[in-house]
């Protein structure tokens, strides 16, 4: 088997997670945040500098790749890893959620998808056994199943056809996976707000019996509230023994209510995302650093980090960096940004480890939003 999860810990008030994922290309300790890299690179970042701010374990994205450069390039270079010099773990998703995010005009049959290049417009098909094959090109420790991601508020009858459909499509992906050895493929729980179809998705996703399960058709517009009630309706319907990966989520509120529920992995192009608009996640709250009130702050962007930025850099000179529109900013920030998960992640871990969890939740949730 390509991974193995090792459960070592459970919260005694809360059930939150601490465990160990060993892959391939190494083991991280979890609950674990990894940062995104689209194509593959974490954007502004270099390999050395990934290796800062990550624990070595970052993401590549199946659609974007197998646009450009294509997925047949990849494989010629080793696989992403070969391609952008990371000697680190990967996981890959299956290029779902682009086709139904960003295309407009698709059409979905029993097959798979037609729709339209989001750039110039040209008309693809992508179906389950296309984005096995594309993952097995790239590479990654980690795949994800081909599914559909509809809108959360979708109605009932809809979710329903697609959930059926999105767990046929998971089968077909399993069995045309090539590299089950190396690379482990996931299935994900789709259902949008509705319980019953929720826990039907991970009762038949455990039947064909996956190596881990993810969470999918949150964070996509949904409240949070609708989010915290079906990451606490799951909690208990999941293995206790496979990974668990809510995709998408990487504000410091989701992560600790997601770990609360027994999640083992989050990823997100959030803390980059910001960063390239001038906000910073700090132990103080968000900070929107093209303020004017940082004009004259000779201050650290965050005085309870260690990370280079806070170490080297005043407000002041990171306001000014994004006023002149230097790279230098966005980069800075991004670094920052990952820097702070990361921490917060370990953090996590230490606050399981002792069996205060709860406690650490509402310091994070203080501090960062009052």
């Amino acid at each position: 088997m390509a991974i193995r999860f090792e459960l070592i810990h459970q919260d005694k008030t809360t059930g939150a997670r601490y465990g160990i994922l060993h892959t391939p290309h190494g083991s991280f300790e979890t609950p674990i945040f990894m940062p995104v890299g689209t194509q593959a690179t974490v954007k502004t970042l270099d390999v050395d500098e990934i290796k800062e701010v990550s624990q070595g374990l970052i993401l590549g994205n199946t659609y974007h790749l197998w646009l450009q450069p294509g997925d047949e390039i990849v494989k010629n270079h080793g696989g992403i890893r070969g391609f952008m010099n990371w000697d680190g773990a990967l996981l890959t998703d299956s290029g779902g959620f682009q086709v139904f995010s960003l295309s407009k005009i698709r059409k979905i049959t029993e097959d798979g998808v037609t729709f339209r290049h989001h750039l110039n417009g040209s008309q693809l098909h992508l179906t389950p056994e296309d984005s096995i094959k594309i993952q097995n090109n790239l590479g990654a420790d980690i795949i994800m199943s081909f599914d559909e991601c509809p809108p959360f508020h979708s109605p009932y009858e809809y979710h329903k056809e697609s959930l059926e459909r999105t767990i046929r499509w998971a089968k077909r992906g399993k069995e045309v996976h090539q590299r089950p050895d190396d690379q482990a493929l996931f299935g994900i729980v789709q259902g949008g707000p509705y319980k019953d179809l929720r826990e039907h998705s991970i009762n038949e996703l455990m039947k064909i019996d996956f190596p881990g399960y993810s969470i999918g058709g949150l964070s996509v517009g949904e409240t949070k509230a609708e989010m915290y009630e079906i990451l606490e309706f799951l909690k208990d319907k999941m293995p206790k023994d496979k990974p668990r990966y809510l995709m998408g989520v990487g504000s410091p509120d989701d992560i600790v209510v997601g770990v609360e529920n027994g999640i083992d992995m989050f990823d997100c192009v959030l803390p980059t995302r910001i960063a390239r608009h001038g906000s910073a996640m700090t132990s103080l709250g968000k900070i929107v650093i093209k303020n004017k009130t940082y004009e004259h702050d000779l201050s650290p962007l965050d005085p309870n980090c260690d990370c280079k930025v806070c170490k080297n850099y005043s407000r002041s000179y990171l306001r000014h960096l994004f006023k002149a529109k230097e790279i230098l900013g966005l980069r800075l920030i991004s670094y920052h940004n990952l820097y702070f998960l990361k921490t917060l992640m370990k953090d996590i871990r230490e606050a399981i480890k002792n069996d205060r969890f709860a406690e650490f939740k509402e310091k994070i949730l203080k501090e960062y939003f009052d």
